[in-house]
């Protein structure tokens, strides 16, 4: 098993890792709108979506993978009202990739957030 780590993405403000490796794979903790110095991106969701690509994008950068090697996608949103706008940012980051995704509402997230998402990936070859 190995941590992976990069300074490029929010900050775990708990006892985890941004991601764990093991056996090839790459599992994220749930990843928020947060900015590597653990400020808020915005209020509003899509300000939130897009740091949580770029966070992401980060964070599998660090460990060998791209947003193309996602197998598994979990989205965790304040609002389920807030999915569309939620949904057109993740599209235009996946272009055209569709990892199995599940998203649901939850009744609350860590500092008031509006999304979170966690994901599995594995990178090619």
């Amino acid at each position: 098993m190995e941590i992976i780590h990069t300074d490029k993405s929010s900050q775990a403000i708990g006892p985890y890792s941004q991601a764990i490796r093991v056996d090839g794979w790459v599992y994220t903790s749930g990843v928020v709108g947060m900015c590597p110095d653990n400020s808020i991106a915005g209020d509003d969701i899509a300000s939130q979506t897009h740091q949580v690509f770029a966070n992401l994008q980060n964070i599998l950068a660090a460990a060998g993978c791209s947003l193309q090697d996602i197998v598994k996608a979990t989205v965790y949103l304040a609002d389920i009202d807030e999915f569309v706008a939620m949904n057109e940012i993740y599209s235009s980051y996946m272009d055209g990739h569709q990892p199995a995704r599940s998203c649901v509402e939850v009744q609350r997230l860590p500092r008031d957030l509006r999304v979170e998402i966690d994901v599995v990936a594995r990178p090619a070859g």
